[in-house]
């Protein structure tokens, strides 16, 4: 599917379940020449990875009947009833959101280039309408809150851009799909392998973590009682953070899958960006699957919700997703498979259902923190938790904390110490000689990376993205990374700690030395320029800090050398697991 020309719109197309037919928005070669030679004048705009999900969706016909991103009209009408304008069910908005100069351009353009971040031409976008969002009333409609905690509501609200676009869309060719190859099928090639095997009823079982033996076991039990073939549908788009990725979770599917029956199962690789939307997320699987020429589909506890709010409260109620799907069956084609809850009962080795056991039945259930802590510890997974196999995947993907990557990441005034501490505790560091050690000082990354930005907002940001984003591919590959920046902004820094955390642990260390102290010492004259009015933007005159409330450690260089200020933070990471606890050798 990979970079390939889509087929012409005037083939035939193959009717869905649901009496429709499946969309295919890809263009002819003749018309793809033509449409890469005007784009290359034309504005551009790089997709992110969940549009660039939207994207693939919307041209193999697996969002059918949508036939580009939502206009105006359609977008309301979802918000307010989960219905397209002329009625039709659907319950999550699709739509393509871009910056205020991206929009202005494409306005007096009339078209806009959209491409990979490699700048690979996927389509065009013939513009008919440009509006603004009101993003906070989207959340409220879509996620029914607009708490920050929810992972749908943040992405709405801070990384979300507040122009929306439509018109009609023209595709040249699908987002790359090296990863995953083979198991990534259109609805239309998915439904002619179920017609090949002579299958006529298809469960799918949808799922966002890796499988464990209580999903195995609902999985087995759905195709019984529905008599189907089990369509393993997992998503490997974006999800929520923390989730594990895709490629680990793709590779505990694969080594599930033998587990099977010969015959038995059909393992798919589904590239959607889910929303976290709860109820309606759930009936938007279902009308995803129903494409896909699924008869039926399971769906659980609190699907395709988000977890716990602050307080611990869980943002939608266990079976909440169940009763909407429910209300809507008349207008599906795929029937819901619903089962309550299942845990694992030592006296029979098997799980069952947790509401139908005997008063004072013995279960015992594994939570995923639980899991987590096991993983981090090097502890065994029990075999009745999950399959030996699958333990193995999730062990390789997260070896015991001692052997994982991390990034400490020093922020405060110019001048509070941050340079100093930082260098101490790299030698420190590479003095233990456990890691590999990378020092990712301000100064020096804007001088080698980001040596066009200046200092207002959008620029501090995106000079604090580029250092996040080493600091995490450095952690991801198991090396640590110490950052010294002013990083004055909260949502930067937490949008760091995110990529970072992804892969191993973000020790956010704030250096409270004040202003006063800062500007006593003025190592590189900013301070005295600043008052002098002959430089502008510096952080803690006349540009804000906003400081940091979820610090892992804070320390201050007026009361504290930066000698004990590292070891401090040795210490730290020496309680958290990351570093062994030092062995001293005694006296003879």
């Amino acid at each position: 599917m990979g970079g390939e020309v889509m087929g012409s719109l005037t083939e035939p197309m193959l009717a869905a379940p649901h009496g429709g037919r499946l969309v295919d928005l890809g263009v002819c070669p003749e018309r793809a020449v033509e449409l890469s030679r005007l784009a290359a004048r034309w504005p551009s705009w790089h997709l992110t990875e969940r549009q660039m999900c939207d994207l693939e969706l919307l041209t193999c016909g697996a969002f059918s009947p949508l036939t580009g991103f939502l206009n105006e009209n359609d977008h309301a009408s979802v918000l307010d009833r989960m219905r397209l304008g002329d009625g039709t069910l659907w319950p999550i908005p699709v739509a393509l959101d871009v910056d205020d100069a991206t929009r202005e351009a494409a306005e007096r353009c009339g078209a806009l280039a959209l491409r990979d971040d490699s700048g690979l031409l996927l389509a065009v976008l013939n513009i008919d309408g440009v509006w603004m969002g009101d993003h906070l009333a989207e959340a409220e409609a879509v996620f029914g809150t607009g708490d920050l905690g929810h992972p749908g509501v943040d992405q709405l609200l801070h990384r979300t851009h507040r122009w929306y676009l439509s018109g009609r869309l023209e595709v040249l060719a699908l987002p790359p799909r090296h990863e995953f190859g083979e198991l990534v099928y259109t609805p239309r090639r998915l439904r002619e392998h179920f017609e090949e095997l002579g299958i006529r009823r298809v469960v799918a079982f949808n799922s966002r973590n890796p499988m464990h033996r209580a999903h195995q076991e609902l999985t087995l039990r759905a195709s019984r009682t529905t008599g189907a073939h089990l369509l393993i549908h997992p998503v490997v788009g974006p999800t929520q953070p923390g989730d594990v990725d895709p490629y680990t979770r793709v590779a505990c599917y694969r080594q599930l899958l033998p587990s099977y029956e010969p015959g038995q199962a059909t393992l798919a690789l589904l590239p959607l960006a889910m929303r976290m939307a709860g109820p309606r997320e759930a009936l938007w699987h279902a009308i995803i699957r129903q494409n896909y020429g699924v008869t039926h589909m399971i769906i659980g506890r609190d699907h395709a919700g988000p977890g716990p709010d602050r307080s611990g409260r869980a943002f939608y109620g266990p079976y909440e997703a169940q009763e909407l799907v429910a209300r809507y069956a008349g207008e599906l084609a795929v029937s819901m498979v619903s089962f309550p809850q299942l845990g694992y009962v030592a006296e029979t080795d098997s799980y069952e259902p947790v509401d139908q056991l005997p008063p004072g039945t013995a279960v015992t259930t594994i939570s995923g923190t639980e899991v987590r802590r096991m993983l981090a510890g090097g502890e065994s997974l029990p075999t009745w938790f999950t399959p030996p196999a699958v333990a193995a995947e999730l062990h390789r993907r997260f070896p015991p904390l001692s052997q994982r990557g991390f990034t400490v990441f020093l922020t405060g005034f110019s001048g509070s110490g941050k340079s100093t501490i930082a260098q101490t505790l790299e030698t420190k560091l590479l003095a233990l000689r456990v890691r590999q050690v990378s020092l990712l000082d301000g100064d020096v990354i804007r001088r080698h990376l980001s040596g066009e930005l200046g200092y207002l907002r959008r620029d501090r940001d995106q000079n604090v993205h580029r250092i996040g984003y080493v600091a995490s591919e450095i952690t991801k590959h198991g090396g640590v990374a110490i950052c010294a920046v002013i990083a004055p902004y909260d949502r930067a820094r937490k949008e760091v700690r995110q990529m970072v955390e992804s892969w191993g642990a973000f020790l956010l260390v704030h250096v409270a030395t004040s202003v006063a102290v800062c500007e006593s010492r003025d190592t590189k004259g900013l301070y005295a320029l600043a008052r002098a009015g002959e430089l502008t933007g510096l952080t803690g005159v006349s540009d804000p800090y906003e400081e940091p409330v979820d610090a892992d450690l804070v320390l201050d260089t007026q009361e504290v050398g930066a000698e004990e200020c590292a070891d401090r933070i040795l210490l730290r990471l020496t309680e958290l697991g990351y570093l062994e606890p030092l062995r001293r050798t005694p006296c003879v």
